[in-house]
């Protein structure tokens, strides 16, 4: 198994990884107030807690990704990059995995991570996968 790369550096005029959480998300059963209670916002203060030092993540709350079904909900963006967003991750277990992906996604030069080194949570947590902005050429396929 190959090592999991480490978020490379940049220089001055890159961006960092914007990593973004759904606040809102609940898990099933879970009451509607107080908001800073739902799984969303703890997942929140987890990767916050996980990423205050690293300059080259930027960690975003949101007030609802509109993937209700799935929470948690996060996403990954950088320029030049495809974006993703995933969900059904478990708010007190997923810090470690989202930041393992987001170290796979920086190091990705087009932001798509290789199949074989997602773990399952990864895999089976895709939610959707969308172009660089701005897109390419009109009528131009994307691969």
């Amino acid at each position: 198994m190959e090592p999991t790369p480490t978020i490379p550096d940049h220089d001055a005029a890159s961006d960092p990884v914007r990593v973004m959480v759904c606040t809102t998300c609940r898990a099933e059963g879970e009451p509607s107030l107080p908001m800073e209670d739902r799984a969303g916002a703890r997942l929140f203060r987890a990767l916050s807690d996980a990423t205050s030092a690293d300059a080259r993540v930027d960690l975003v709350p949101v007030e609802c990704l509109s993937v209700c079904k799935r929470p948690c909900t996060v996403s990954f963006a950088a320029p030049g990059k495809w974006t993703y967003i995933y969900g059904d991750l478990p708010a007190e277990t997923a810090a470690p995995i989202i930041l393992d992906a987001l170290k796979l996604y920086a190091a990705a030069p087009d932001g798509l991570i290789p199949w074989k080194l997602r773990v399952d949570a990864i895999k089976k947590g895709v939610v959707a996968r969308l172009p660089p902005t701005p897109a390419s050429e009109t009528g131009k396929t994307l691969v």
